[in-house]
């Protein structure tokens, strides 16, 4: 580990579970700072930000929940919520607020990695280089939840920018319902294909406000939704 390693800050007042995912951590090239009251976050992150939070749902003082929103009203940094507590309106909750993923306990310190690793690389600051295959049209920010064309941005809610990441990153794949499902929606809830064809219908909006002039996200009848950089015919 350097003195450069990204820094992951660990929420969880388990003082013995704590300690062994900051090993897992340290281990896997990062730094790690750990904080057992919730209390204690806001303070820490406002002279620090972490490159990714793992908070536990259940803490003295201030719980996930909450820290969760409430970090989510200044910053966008990754969060991954930990809890024993696997009820689905916890997992509902805990996403609508702005996690980027959740883990139930008991969990493999090695499975919450592979999870850290793969958040990191979907919303780290390389992210939207990797997927800018049509970078001078459309640039993607993936702290901030925006996209920005032509002069003009609109902001995502995390599932829309999530969903659209999955299509930009390889454009011309045609992706089903099932697939986008099981990309954007980590804890593998159940929701209906309408869910899915109601966020493409609110990012096309967005997507149009800032080009009008391009048809981004086609709809493959039968099959699904593909991202297509190539210009297209204006817009009726």
């Amino acid at each position: 580990m350097t003195a450069t390693a990204p820094l992951i800050l660990i929420v969880e007042d388990e003082d013995k579970l704590a300690r062994l995912l900051a090993d897992y951590v340290v281990r896997a090239g990062y730094a790690a700072q750990i904080i057992g009251d919730g209390t204690a976050v806001l303070p820490s992150l406002r002279s620090a930000m972490p490159a990714a939070i793992l908070l536990d749902l259940m803490l003295p003082g201030t719980d996930g929940l909450t820290l969760c929103r409430e970090i989510r009203q200044f910053s966008a940094v990754p969060i991954l919520m930990i809890t024993a507590r696997v009820e689905e309106i916890d997992r509902l909750i805990g996403l609508e607020l702005g996690a980027d993923d959740y883990i139930c306990k008991p969990f493999s310190p090695r499975e919450v990695i592979a999870r850290l690793k793969a958040v990191l690389r979907r919303t780290g600051p390389g992210a939207a280089a990797a997927a800018s295959v049509d970078r001078n049209v459309l640039e993607l920010d993936p702290l901030a939840f925006r996209i920005r064309a032509a002069g003009r941005e609109e902001t995502l809610t995390s599932v829309e920018f999530h969903l659209f990441d999955v299509l930009y990153r390889e454009p011309g794949r045609i992706f089903s319902r099932s697939q986008l499902m099981d990309r954007i929606y980590p804890d593998r809830r159940v929701v209906s294909d309408r869910t899915i064809d109601s966020h493409i219908k609110k990012l096309r909006r967005k997507l149009a406000a800032i080009l009008p002039q391009r048809e981004l996200v086609h709809a493959v009848y039968g099959a699904g939704y593909r991202y297509e950089p190539q210009a297209a015919p204006p817009r009726d």
